[in-house]
């Protein structure tokens, strides 16, 4: 499948899970996708592992959601200050409102907590924040992979590869 012509937001802070950053950047640039990374800043971010540091394109005050097709999650340490931003938070509803796909992994699900948009939403993450998922108002399952409406979850790094088809199927 090409995703030419698509143009997918990846969201990045310090601390982000290495795989579940890269994959996604690689992966969706495979397809011909327009890959845009944003940070809170326009500051260069690193892994938690230590990975880095890694470029960013623009800062999300940068950005305007309604020229992107998606947005992409990564988990690890990042998505706890991704959610301290209402930049981040204003954009994952802009996204979820228009039904256009949200992609996240393991602990990408604090995101759209804070953005108040998983009632009444099936999904996956990470073990860890389940009851953060369930106390938003989440129907979380124990599953690699969870397709709700325009939501793509994904529990793990392991998960990358099913995660991104349903996104890339989702696109396409």
């Amino acid at each position: 499948m090409s995703l030419k012509g698509r143009k997918i937001l990846v969201l990045a802070a310090d601390y982000f899970e290495e795989s579940e950053l890269l994959y996604p950047v690689i992966r969706l640039r495979e397809e011909n996708a327009d890959v845009v990374v944003a940070g809170v800043t326009r500051d260069p971010v690193k892994g938690k592992s230590g990975y880095g540091p890694y470029p960013v394109d623009v800062a999300v005050d940068e950005v305007d959601a309604a020229q992107f097709d998606a947005v992409v999650v990564p988990g690890g340490f990042a998505p706890d200050l991704l959610r301290r931003s209402s930049q981040v938070l204003d954009l994952v509803r802009h996204f979820d409102e228009a039904g256009k796909p949200l992609a996240i992994v393991c602990h990408g699900g604090w995101v759209p907590v804070s953005a108040g948009i998983l009632r009444d939403r099936t999904l996956t993450s990470v073990a860890a924040i389940r009851d953060d998922l369930v106390n938003a108002g989440a129907d979380w399952v124990d599953e690699p992979v969870v397709v709700d409406r325009n939501l793509i979850s994904a529990q793990l790094p392991r998960d990358l590869g099913p995660w991104m088809k349903a996104l890339i199927t989702a696109l396409a």
